[in-house]
């Protein structure tokens, strides 16, 4: 009998944890993304449209870079998973901002297959920092590269976390986020892994997706879908479209 009900029980919190966070469906994007820019990196390696700036040739490499370059990756999980646990109206708001500009990304990257060869064919020093760019450099060819998505992410991440109401009064946290946001836009041509026009065309996609996804009318009615039944009309009748 003790054994059924401790099943019972596990099968109950199973559950509630599975309603809890039904939210997390929208995560399977991410098989498609992968899928989809690894068959982009593997295809396009030698026939693509060259994209250069005159100011790329003046931006020193500098291998220090790579510090925020790769904290880029904990930066956007942080941000998402913070978001997913704590208020499912924001996890919402950054995955549509998120997932749609990776989208772009992709669908540019297929129709119009693009790089440059602004990587330097030796480093002048050698370090564990320019040990770490030159295994970046042998995993992530110099193709398939706008808009940025490092750029692109990082942006809409700091939006998360300045527009979170949970965070309104974290003056350190969105002042963190701020200085690794820019390290990590700076890090893309410092690096040599982007050119200034990609770093451009992730700012002006940004400036499009926060109109789409933080604007009033959005806002509000994500937060009347979100809402209890009960209080769903009331909601309703305020909304000024």
């Amino acid at each position: 009998m003790r054994y059924h009900n401790k099943k019972e029980q596990a099968l109950s919190c199973l559950k509630n944890a599975a309603f809890q966070y039904r939210h997390a469906w929208i995560l399977s994007y991410l098989v498609i993304y992968l899928a989809w820019f690894a068959y982009l990196e593997q295809t396009v390696t030698k026939k693509f449209h060259i994209i250069t700036l005159p100011i790329d040739l003046r931006i020193p490499f500098c291998e220090y870079f790579i510090i925020p370059y790769l904290l880029w990756f904990a930066y956007v999980a942080v941000g998402i998973t913070y978001f997913f646990f704590k208020d499912r109206e924001d996890f919402y708001k950054l995955c549509a901002f998120l997932f749609t500009g990776m989208t772009v990304f992709l669908i540019v990257s297929t129709i119009y297959p693009n790089g440059h060869y602004l990587r330097p064919d030796t480093f002048v020093n050698e370090n564990w920092c320019t040990r770490l760019v030159e295994r970046l450099y042998q995993i992530d060819t110099a193709t398939n590269l706008f808009p940025s998505i490092h750029v692109y992410n990082s942006i809409g991440v700091h939006i998360a976390v300045t527009r979170s109401a949970r965070l309104q009064n974290k003056k350190a946290c969105k002042a963190a986020s701020l200085v690794l946001c820019w390290s990590i836009v700076l890090s893309t041509v410092f690096l040599k892994q982007h050119s200034v026009f990609d770093v451009i065309t992730a700012f002006g996609m940004a400036a499009v997706m926060y109109y789409v996804v933080y604007r009033q009318a959005y806002r509000k009615v994500l937060a009347a879908v979100r809402m209890d039944k009960r209080k769903e009309k009331q909601v309703l009748r305020g909304l000024r479209l």
